[in-house]
């Protein structure tokens, strides 16, 4: 399995992923062998990459932290939720959102049972996603790698399940922000801007009247764009103002926001989005929750060609638990030449090796 961006797919290739749009219903199905219309047909749709066979890495396998069956009744029961939200009159969205709690809590205690029983699998969200509704599909992500960091951290199972509903629900505010704003496909005037920071305080005003869903969660939709040196939004409060879930939901929602494909931008590889949190390192987020992120997220994707220090080159093709930033690499070249027989390194083994570059996903276009 190989990472290729969609402008590189070439007719033939199969699919080493499923395709799916945000309802989780499958559009092209893994081992389908693509057409000239499809690869049109998926750009237009700004897939970003796509997961192809590669012979050089038969044989690998790539473990999911939460299965299939999980995935689909998690995009399923956001999607009812938020839609109901947003066609509810206003004082009707305290009802809606009290009768959908029973559905997003037993939510999360199957996110948590998949998870827990795939405790040596890094975060890592492999599938192919057509957004219909990013908003959808980011509130699940943010979700898991909330619980990833939690896990990590040794919180409780009350507060995984409080830190769990909070991801969940902690954008259910951008359903009062005009589609006009929420979906502009392209940079937001001030006044835009304005408007889209307030969901914020209207996601806090939806969860603080529930009696059926901790008064927590709504500080989960009211602190996840606060910052520790108090640039974030809407108060502006500093590090020993936010709550710890707040600070978890920050890490969590930005490396999301980045790695994802939207309109206005491509996404960026998980290493590049790990950058963009230690920039922030102790100004904006917290280092502990940067640092549990770290351990617990796949750093390198499988597939993706990354670059030695002793000029070889390779695909990754495992990780390694808490030590993410070293995975196992099938190198394929050698002095620029192309193997016959490729060979496997554990990082974690060699130490003296490192991973000094990896092809961003214009890289690999030039490449394939």
């Amino acid at each position: 399995m190989r990472l290729l961006p969609t402008k590189s797919m070439k007719p033939g290739m199969v699919l080493a992923r499923s395709i799916y749009n945000d309802s989780g219903r499958v559009l092209l199905s893994e081992g389908i062998s693509v057409t000239s219309r499809m690869i049109t047909r998926l750009q237009q749709l700004n897939v970003t990459y796509v997961y192809i066979e590669d012979a050089r890495t038969s044989g690998m396998e790539v473990p999911t932290i939460i299965s299939d069956k999980t995935r689909k009744e998690a995009v399923k029961t956001i999607t009812d939720t938020f839609k109901s939200i947003e066609h509810e009159k206003e004082l009707s969205k305290w009802f809606v959102m009290d009768k959908s709690s029973k559905s997003i809590k037993s939510l999360i205690q199957n996110l948590l049972t998949d998870m827990k029983s795939n405790d040596e699998v890094s975060a890592l969200l492999t599938d192919v996603y057509v957004h219909d509704n990013y908003v959808f599909t980011h509130s699940l992500n943010v979700t898991l790698y909330s619980l990833s960091i939690g896990l990590k951290l040794g919180l409780s199972q009350k507060d995984l399940e409080t830190l769990g509903l909070g991801g969940i629900l902690h954008d259910i505010g951008k359903m009062l922000i005009p589609n006009d704003i929420l979906f502009k496909p392209g940079k937001l005037t001030s006044d835009e801007f304005a408007e889209m920071k307030r969901h914020a305080t209207y996601g806090y005003d939806i969860l603080r009247n529930m009696q059926t869903i901790p008064l927590m969660v709504a500080h989960c939709a009211f602190q996840h764009h606060e910052r520790l040196n108090g640039s974030g939004y809407p108060r502006g409060i500093k590090s020993d103002d936010i709550h710890l879930f707040g600070k978890i939901l920050a890490v969590a929602d930005v490396f999301d926001a980045v790695t994802s494909h939207r309109i206005y931008r491509s996404a960026m590889l998980p290493h590049e989005g790990l950058e963009i949190l230690y920039a922030g390192s102790g100004s904006l987020y917290e280092p502990e929750i940067i640092e549990a992120f770290r351990k617990s997220v796949a750093i390198y994707p499988y597939g993706l060609m990354v670059t030695l220090n002793d000029g070889r080159k390779g695909l990754v093709v495992g990780q390694n638990k808490d030590l993410t930033e070293r995975p196992v690499i099938r190198v394929v070249e050698e002095e620029g030449e192309e193997l016959e027989t490729p060979y496997d390194i554990n990082l974690k083994d060699h130490l003296s090796l490192a991973i000094v570059d990896c092809d961003s996903l214009e890289k690999i276009a030039a490449v394939s």
